[in-house]
């Protein structure tokens, strides 16, 4: 893939990314939902934050931003009095890794894959924020990383992550709660618009389809998904998610017959007949066709 294609497809995405620099985090609550005994959501700004409590110890799948620590904090202490012993990162980006440096400094045990530890502990250039992310510190990198799976077994409950290919980003997990019968899909699951697919993270369109084909096979007519963005979702609601997506997808590579160029795609509104009800997210249409376009046209590694 060119340089240009891939830098014109981010660079619009850039634009419909919510900026960190404008978020008052003093204004910022943390609520909370609960799914199942011992297995809650909290939402605030940045990614959803999966938490297990019980007896052992409390556990969450990612920890939004560092200036909401001590709020999210205080958010699991009114669902359990026990600390928070174990992170489970769903990918690395700071909206939910962004608290890993305090909860690490205070004795949390930090999780993800590979691939995760990896871009954390290197400078990372994001083409969608046109902008270098600088290494992070030593005490926000998973200290336990795996390759395929891996399981926590806390508060009588098997927590399992699973790595899945590209989707979102390289280093992608679900985390599958057995007992509760809930899934976390980090940001593989956008739950009220188009995907966001960071593609200088190694992530791939047709991945989301994927990734939720996945999830789907790890679940069942009762499982509830927490999505890395939006409400929690039944299978009903993940099932349009990937329809959506594999269906948007088949709309652009078919415009891209003829060797098409992305203006030229752009120009025949291949979302059109989805962008009422996905469209009004932070990825708008035009941001998702370039996207689209950009991934499929990428050389296989």
């Amino acid at each position: 893939m060119h340089n240009w294609m891939m830098a014109t497809a981010l660079l619009q995405v850039a634009a419909a990314l919510p900026a960190l620099a404008q978020t008052n985090f003093d204004k910022i609550e943390i609520t909370s939902e609960t799914l199942a005994p011992g297995l809650h959501v909290l939402f605030g700004a940045g990614g959803n934050i999966g938490v297990s409590t019980g007896t052992d110890a409390t556990s969450l799948i990612d920890d939004q931003y560092a200036p909401l620590t001590a709020k999210i904090v205080a958010a699991t202490a009114k669902l359990s009095p026990h600390p928070i012993k174990f992170v489970i990162n769903t990918h690395w980006h700071g909206d939910h890794t962004g608290g890993n440096e305090n909860l690490g400094r205070a004795g949390a045990v930090i999780v993800a894959h590979d691939n995760v530890r990896t871009r954390m502990a290197s400078d990372q250039f994001s083409a969608a924020m046109n902008r270098t992310i600088t290494a992070s510190p030593a005490a926000a990198l998973p200290v336990v990383t795996f390759d395929s799976t891996t399981t926590v077994h806390l508060n009588r409950e098997d927590i399992r992550a699973v790595h899945i290919p590209p989707a979102h980003t390289d280093g992608d997990s679900l985390i599958v709660f057995t007992r509760a019968n809930v899934i976390h899909m980090g940001d593989t699951y956008f739950a009220s618009g188009y995907p966001y697919v960071d593609l200088s993270s190694g992530g791939a369109a047709r991945g989301v389809v994927a990734a939720a084909d996945r999830a789907l096979a790890l679940g069942n007519g009762a499982t509830r998904y927490i999505p890395g963005h939006g409400k929690v979702s039944d299978r009903t609601a993940l099932i349009a998610y990937r329809a959506m997506v594999a269906d948007t997808i088949a709309a652009v590579e078919a415009a891209m017959t003829g060797g098409k160029s992305v203006e030229q795609v752009i120009a025949a509104k291949p979302t059109a007949a989805w962008d009422a009800q996905w469209g009004n997210g932070f990825i708008k249409p035009n941001a998702w066709v370039r996207t689209i376009y950009a991934s499929l046209s990428a050389k296989p590694r």
